[in-house]
């Protein structure tokens, strides 16, 4: 059974999830297109951080960031050995739910143009391509997506 609860980013599982996840962003996208809160921004009270588990072990984490009229999906990422196992649909129905505890009217996100299995994941849950948002700039290496609630 998937359990997902909020958790402290310093949790020692979840900043290992988080350091592999910053790893491979920086492998596949240049500095300037990277856009990940690192481990002691998800402290914010503005963000709501999320872990899925099975067991004891933390598999997958999702951040909730409240922006002034919108809602963020930040920080999504599963252990690799973990996909395909319902982690990150999890994880998006709490950041979800979520969202709507704090009547936010629409949230968004910014995901990497080469992150094909996110877009389906995205997709999958009613998000659809919009513009950038909030201090992004149009990048390359950036796919903007976006969700009423």
């Amino acid at each position: 059974m998937i359990i997902v609860e909020r958790t402290d980013p310093h949790h020692p599982q979840a900043t290992a999830l988080l350091r592999q996840s910053h790893a491979l962003m920086a492998s596949l996208f240049p500095p300037e297109d990277n856009y990940y809160l690192e481990i002691d921004e998800l402290v914010s009270p503005r963000i709501h951080f999320f872990t899925a588990r099975i067991g004891t072990q933390i598999l997958g984490t999702g951040a909730l960031a409240v922006k002034d009229g919108y809602g963020e999906i930040k920080s999504m990422f599963v252990d690799p050995d973990a996909r395909g196992k319902g982690i990150a649909d999890a994880l998006m129905r709490q950041l979800e739910d979520q969202a709507r505890e704090v009547k936010l009217p629409i949230i968004k996100l910014e995901t990497g143009n080469l992150l094909h299995a996110a877009h389906k994941l995205y997709a999958r849950h009613g998000f659809t391509p919009c513009g950038p948002f909030g201090d992004y700039a149009e990048a390359n290496s950036s796919i903007f997506m976006e969700k009423a609630l």
